[in-house]
């Protein structure tokens, strides 16, 4: 039976190129322009699985996702890290200098501007989706608009790439988590990483106290995230992942922080999507 996997944004896009290399190629995909809508489509059942961008090398986290997963009580269940690759692509028989306008979404523009910065002449719009805009110039055959997309778009819609690799950085990666409203039935063996979300008492030393238990209970801080707790002036929930070689270690630590925070929640033990 095939998979329907949430993406945000269309066929060709970023999401569909994770959810491609986690499912393979036989899924049934359910295009998404939100996060929003993407989280809706599992919550109302229309979507078995969620592709969701997390963070970015370059932008940073993309912080409302994490209030997403946490608020709808979603699971993670797996990662992908994909390397983004931009390039700027328009209908055949066109050059950079019959482009008058670029459209994309405003992470693909904040990556590539200063490779526009070489041509003032055109005006950067932002859109929801890069996939998207390339489906839209396909479809109505727009002249002189070009979509910043993954090459696989290109190719999708038939579209001819004007300039390679404009993205500023080169080394610039997206991590995108796996979701889904169930908890994941992943075996011990294959688990090496957990997202976990802790509130704390607001007092000197409550946050090194936990850091100090990680650590203790050989657990390898990859990433820390502070959320304000809506309602709650001047209090803060954090979100970190850790990765771990043994899963007894990592129960220890759980534990011992459910003790020591306000409220502690498992977001998703998984596989590290690190090679």
């Amino acid at each position: 039976m095939k998979q329907t996997i949430a993406i945000q944004g269309a066929e060709g896009s970023n999401h569909h190129k994770v959810a491609r290399n986690f499912y393979g190629t036989t899924i049934q995909l359910k295009e998404c322009m939100s996060f929003d809508f993407l989280v809706d489509s599992l919550l109302n059942k229309t979507a078995t699985i969620g592709i969701m961008a997390l963070e970015n090398t370059i932008a940073g986290s993309i912080i409302p996702n994490y209030a997403l997963i946490d608020k709808n009580n979603l699971h993670i269940i797996g990662e992908e890290y994909l390397n983004i690759h931009h390039h700027l692509m328009a209908l055949p028989n066109q050059k950079i200098t019959d482009i008058k306008e670029v459209c994309s979404h405003p992470m693909a523009l904040l990556q590539c501007k200063e490779f526009f910065k070489k041509y003032p002449h055109i005006k950067l719009v932002e859109d929801v989706d890069t996939a998207e805009v390339a489906k839209r110039i396909s479809t109505n055959k727009l002249k002189g608009v070009a979509a910043i997309a993954p090459k696989t778009a290109a190719d999708i819609f038939d579209l001819h790439i004007i300039e390679d690799e404009i993205q500023t950085i080169k080394d610039n990666a997206t991590r995108f988590v796996i979701i889904q409203t169930t908890a994941p039935n992943n075996g011990i063996n294959e688990i090496n990483k957990a997202s976990l979300k802790f509130q704390l008492d607001h007092k000197r030393g409550s946050l090194a106290a936990i850091l100090n238990v990680l650590s203790d209970c050989k657990m390898n801080l990859t990433k820390i995230q502070s959320l304000p707790v809506i309602e709650s002036p001047w209090k803060y929930s954090f979100f970190v992942d850790v990765t771990f070689n043994d899963y007894k270690d990592y129960q220890k630590a759980i534990a011992i922080i459910k003790i020591m925070a306000l409220e502690t929640k498992v977001l998703g033990t998984y596989k590290n999507g690190r090679k």
